[in-house]
């Protein structure tokens, strides 16, 4: 059942107020778990950090979240050039992939010396 499934990604809020902790002297403690880990786990964060994360969640009126659903899921395993094809073949005109000419980075110099940055960490 599609609406089943979506729901979770549609609906869910940032946080739900069961892991929230406690709220004490500008402090707020949460619950979470990472991952791939069955175990849960608290922080803390000031009051005003807090409400930034949370309102980074907040989506503008009129905008639903829905993410990674699809051929947007990581997992999915249809290509761009198949969804083009199905695109061109279901509706009948061809889909222009957009030209992209990628730079190579620049080298990184070191702002003391001078000498060349290396990407191999």
């Amino acid at each position: 059942m599609a609406g089943g499934y979506l729901a979770p990604y549609v609906f869910k809020v940032a946080i739900s107020n069961s892991r929230i902790v406690s709220v004490e002297d500008h402090v707020v403690t949460i619950r979470y778990k990472k991952g791939k880990s069955s175990r849960w786990r608290s922080t803390k964060f000031d009051v005003l950090e807090f409400i930034r994360r949370f309102l980074q969640h907040v989506l503008p009126t009129g905008f639903m979240k829905v993410r990674y659903y699809g051929f947007m899921n990581p997992s999915s395993s249809v290509t761009l050039q198949e969804i083009a094809a199905r695109i061109e073949l279901a509706y009948g005109f061809a889909v222009k992939t957009p030209e992209s000419d990628i730079e190579p980075a620049k080298p990184l110099y070191c702002p003391c010396c001078a000498g060349l940055l290396s990407d191999t960490g």
